[in-house]
C-alpha cells in the first residue's frame, strides 16, 4: 500500500478554497430553497382565513391563501374557492339557495290519508315555501324528491330531513307522478315506505 503524503504548498491551499466555495454554494442553495418553500402565495390574498356572509345564505369561510369570489343573486349566493399548489390548482363552487325562495309541493302517493299535509308541515318547518298538499296520480312504494333544474341541493336537503334516500332525489320530468306542478322547484312524493313510519291525525 502506498502511503499518502499530506499536500503542501499551493495544492493544499487550492483544496481549502474549493471546499470553501462548495460550502458557500451549498448554503446559498439551501437558503434559496427554504425561501421559495416558505414564501406566501403570489395571489396577494392575506394569509388569514376570510369569512363571507350573504344575507339569507350560509356563511362561507375560505382557507388561508385561497382566492375567493362571492356573487349574490336575488335569493342565492355562489362562492367559488380556488387554491393553487405544487400539483396544479383546484376549484370548488357552492351555491346556496335560501329555503324561503324554493317552492315545494308534497304529494301523497299512498292510500293513507293526511300524509301530504303532515309532510308539508314537517318540511315547512325548515323555512321552505310550501304549496298546497296534493295527491299523486299513482300509488308509489318508494318515496322520492324531484327537483327542477338548479334545485338539486335544496331537494337533497329536504330528502335528508324526511328520510328519503339520496338515490331517490331525481330530476323533475313529465314522468313525475304528480300533475299540476309546473313551475314548482321541488316535488316530494310520499310513498308507502314513509307511510309505514308516519303517524298522522285526521
Amino acid at each position: 500500500m502506498v502511503d499518502e503524503q499530506p499536500q503542501t504548498g499551493m495544492s493544499a491551499s487550492l483544496s481549502v478554497v474549493r471546499a470553501a466555495v462548495v460550502l458557500v454554494v451549498f448554503v446559498a442553495a439551501v437558503a434559496v430553497l427554504v425561501d421559495v418553500g416558505t414564501r406566501p402565495s403570489v395571489s396577494g390574498v392575506p394569509s388569514s382565513a376570510a369569512t363571507t356572509t350573504v344575507p339569507g345564505a350560509t356563511p362561507t369561510t375560505v382557507a388561508a391563501g385561497a382566492a375567493s369570489t362571492t356573487t349574490t343573486a336575488a335569493h342565492s349566493s355562489t362562492t367559488t374557492t380556488a387554491a393553487h399548489g405544487h400539483k396544479g390548482s383546484r376549484s370548488t363552487t357552492t351555491t346556496t339557495i335560501a329555503p324561503s325562495s324554493v317552492s315545494v309541493v308534497v304529494a301523497n302517493a299512498t292510500s293513507t290519508n293526511g300524509l301530504a299535509a303532515h309532510y308539508t308541515t314537517v318540511i315547512g318547518a325548515g323555512g321552505w315555501k310550501m304549496g298546497t298538499p296534493a295527491d299523486a296520480a299513482t300509488t308509489e312504494a318508494t318515496s322520492a324528491v324531484y327537483y327542477a333544474a338548479g334545485f338539486q341541493e335544496p331537494a337533497a336537503s329536504i330528502a335528508t330531513t324526511i328520510g328519503v334516500k339520496p338515490t331517490q332525489v331525481l330530476p323533475l320530468t313529465t314522468a313525475t307522478p304528480v300533475s299540476g306542478v309546473t313551475g314548482t322547484d321541488v316535488v316530494v312524493v310520499i310513498g308507502s315506505d314513509l307511510a309505514s313510519t308516519t303517524t298522522t291525525t285526521t
